[in-house]
This record gives C-alpha cells, structure tokens and sequence, in this order.
C-alpha cells in the first residue's frame, strides 16, 4: 500500500506577484513567489487553487525538478529556483527563504535544495506526495 503525504501550500495575491508557504505536518518549510492570478494564463499566471500530484521531472535547462505535471490547460510547471516571479517565472513555483516583497525573495536555490530533501526523501521511502494550494 501507498502512503499518501500532503504538502500544503498556503497562498497570499497581489497584483505583482503571489506569496505563499508551504508546509509539511503543520511545519513551514519555505516561503514561495509566482507569478498574480491572471485566470489560469499560461505563461502569465500562476497555477489554480488545487490538489496536485508531484512527479520527478527531467528538463534539459532545469535539470530534474519537482514537476507538477496534472494542472489543466497547462504544461511543464515545477518547482525550480528563481528570486523574482515577473523576470524568472511562466507559471511555475520558486521556493524562496524569505519573501521580499509581491513575487520576489531571497536564497531561492537553497529554499529549493531544502524543499527537494524533503520531496525526495519521501519519494525514496515509497510515498506519493501531493501539493493542495489554497489562498
């Protein structure tokens, strides 16, 4: 039998850019930036509010990132680094260990290492993860 964990990804909107927290058994793990909710625009908006399955992806520029493969009516959204959702995001998540301001923070790619650790540990020990985002 599968063990099902659920990470949960708490989101703030502006109009510049969405803030967020993702957590795990009620424990803050990062904070995270994407692009404002344009209505679900690709390459303008971040993804809907939802749960999601993630899955290990290989992209020849990221390398292989947490992918969230199931969002509707779009395609190759992950988790990668970036510190500024509007120069760096088409609708993927950047974990971020501080957020600076509407889309944008600081230390991303060790927020993403952290954020992998953990992912892929539960991965390793056979689990399926899911990320369930609401505002």
């Amino acid at each position: 039998m599968t063990t099902t964990i659920t990470l949960h990804l708490r989101r703030k909107y502006g109009e510049r850019g969405t803030n967020g927290t993702i957590y795990f058994l009620g424990e803050p793990i990062c904070h995270t930036i994407e692009l404002p909710w344009q209505d679900n625009t690709p390459n303008k908006s971040c993804i809907p509010e939802g749960r999601y399955r993630l899955e290990k992806r290989v992209y020849p520029k990221n390398g292989e990132q947490i992918g969230i493969p199931s969002v509707q009516g779009r395609e190759a959204i992950l988790i990668h680094a970036a510190n500024n959702a509007e120069q760096h995001l088409r609708g993927c998540i950047a974990p971020v260990t501080k957020l600076t301001g509407e889309g944008t923070g600081d230390e991303s790619a060790k927020a993403l290492k952290e954020l992998k650790s953990l992912v892929y540990g539960l991965w390793d020990m056979g689990a399926e993860v899911f990320l369930v985002i609401r505002g």
